[in-house]
């Protein structure tokens, strides 16, 4: 297995991952050249739009022209068996090397969903300008979860986007391949 252009950076934000205790934030599982990682998040209060009960999982999939490109990045569910649920259209389990994505974690006290908020479509896609026309080699995976932690702890609407049904029926597999429009910095 080769490793990634960037390792060194990787394997630093990785480290920092591991010694920094994020509330709410606890990486789950990685791959071990460091470009698959899935972190469960949870929102800092509580509210009847994100129980305890609910856990949350993010999968960031590092580009090979990370930094330089923002990785790949969606909330994933896990089944009783402790695999992935895919929740795209596309009926193709392997991606273009032939590997089956699906990633083992352990569910701990709770159901896994994909949160409901007006910038995250139901099938885990994220509409967040960090990760498209806003990103820069300065932004990193704590960045990333942690913007996407405070999109969570911000919102007060029990609602998709409005969009999402037509979205998520013509939605590629990697939101990378998506062409959101930011315009609603309000949520």
């Amino acid at each position: 297995m080769s490793k990634h252009l960037f390792y060194r950076r990787l394997f630093k934000e990785y480290k920092e991952l591991q010694k920094d205790a994020l509330p709410g934030i606890k990486l789950v599982s990685h791959e071990e050249d460091l470009t698959n990682f899935i972190f469960r998040v949870k929102a800092d209060h509580k509210t009847t739009i994100y129980p305890d009960s609910e856990i949350y999982h993010l999968n960031i999939k590092i580009t090979p022209d990370y930094p330089v490109d923002s990785p790949s990045v969606k909330f994933i569910l896990y089944k009783a068996k402790q695999e992935v649920i895919d929740l795209t259209t596309d009926d193709d389990d392997e991606d273009e090397d032939g590997d089956d994505d699906a990633v083992e974690s352990v569910i701990e006290n709770g159901e896994p969903k994909i949160p409901i908020h007006p910038h995250i479509y139901s099938n885990g896609h994220i509409c967040l300008n960090l990760l498209g026309e806003d990103w820069s080699p300065a932004c990193s995976i704590e960045t990333i979860v942690l913007s996407i932690q405070s999109m969570l702890n911000t919102n007060n609407k029990n609602e998709r986007p409005p969009d999402n049904a037509s979205y998520v029926s013509h939605a590629p597999k990697d939101p990378k391949l998506s062409s959101f429009a930011y315009h609603d910095d309000t949520v």
